[in-house]
């Protein structure tokens, strides 16, 4: 049994919270309000953002970050990717030397243009070999349902992603490890862009056709990128990948497709984050991402339109429209 804390009290934190319970583990969720966590720790359910899902007895939750990290072996980080930096500043001085840092979020920071990883190496003063990411299918309400599911738990030392994949593995979650933290981020992040474009399709109304191509272009996108980052192609075939990308774009539960599709249907971005309270991170990251494959001069046309309609210079159906009227060219260009 392992002591972890999971800092945000999310759908998606709190479903890892639930995997991390069942692989027999004692969990402290730290969120940023005092109600979200009363309601975990008096009535076991995160009624705001995972209603109807009963969390074991070995789940609690505090606001107190201290508290939350006392005598933790891994923190797993489930915050906002663009508020990680500010939050982990505040915390960094609190983690035990010796803690594994897992990092559940898939962004690209605005501004330094950095992973997830590299955020927490660089403002935690942690080495990548304590640095860990998980990745893959994983809707948060079905995890927590503890409906099957696998995903990727990947480390520069590879030693440490098999004890994460022994900290998480339970009769619904089956993890497989990899070296390829690269990767598993760019995959992670980029599939959000993706997710908002095969919405944003779907709202205006087109069917299998369009959405397959977009997602499979959408993935030719991001092997690209983690290309020229010194990632391996192949891990974008893999359930970080290939994986993510169809769960994403496929299911009504993905925030970034149903963030798109409302786009789709006419309304802008400012209406969309009022209309719901979760967060849709390629909203919000996928400006980085594109600014990203500009540094490094990759061709990112789904980037570079999801982020113009994002911003309000676009129409959905421009979007479209613009991608069929490219330049013709061989499929592996």
């Amino acid at each position: 049994m392992s002591r972890v804390a999971v800092f945000g009290a999310g759908s998606w934190g709190t479903a890892f919270s639930v995997v991390l319970a069942d692989a027999g583990h004692d969990v402290t969720v730290w969120g940023r309000r005092e109600e979200v966590c009363t309601t975990i720790r008096e009535k076991h359910e995160n009624t705001e953002y995972l209603p109807g899902v009963r969390l074991p007895d070995t789940v609690t939750a505090t606001p107190d970050p201290a508290r939350a990290l006392d005598g933790a072996e891994w923190m797993v980080l489930a915050v906002p990717s663009q508020s990680l930096r500010e939050n982990l500043a505040q915390w960094s001085a609190l983690v035990p030397d010796d803690t594994v840092l897992v990092s559940l979020m898939k962004g690209v920071e605005l501004g330094s243009l950095k992973r997830m990883s590299e955020v927490i190496a660089e403002v935690g003063g942690v080495d990548a070999e304590r640095i860990s990411v998980v990745s893959g299918p994983n809707l948060a309400a079905p995890i927590a349902g503890r409906e099957p599911a696998a995903s990727v738990v990947a480390c520069a030392d590879e030693e440490v992603a098999l004890r994460l994949q022994d900290l998480v593995h339970t009769r619904a979650f089956r993890p497989y490890t990899s070296t390829d933290v690269v990767g598993c981020e760019i995959g992670g992040a980029y599939k959000n862009v993706v997710g908002l474009c095969v919405g944003m399709a779907v709202g205006l109304g087109f069917g299998d056709n369009t959405t397959a191509s977009l997602i499979t272009r959408g993935l030719a996108e991001t092997a690209r990128m983690a290309m020229a980052l010194s990632a391996d192609p192949l891990t974008l075939m893999g359930l970080a990948g290939l994986g993510d990308l169809v769960a994403t774009c496929s299911s009504p539960l993905s925030r970034n497709r149903t963030f798109g599709e409302k786009l789709g249907r006419g309304m802008t971005t400012e209406e969309v984050v009022a209309s719901t309270r979760q967060v849709a991170e390629g909203a919000k990251s996928c400006a980085s991402i594109r600014d990203l494959a500009r540094q490094i001069g990759v061709d990112a046309p789904v980037a570079e339109a999801v982020t113009e309609v994002v911003q309000g210079r676009m129409q959905a159906q421009d979007m479209v429209e613009a991608f069929i009227e490219r330049a013709t060219k061989h499929e592996r260009d």
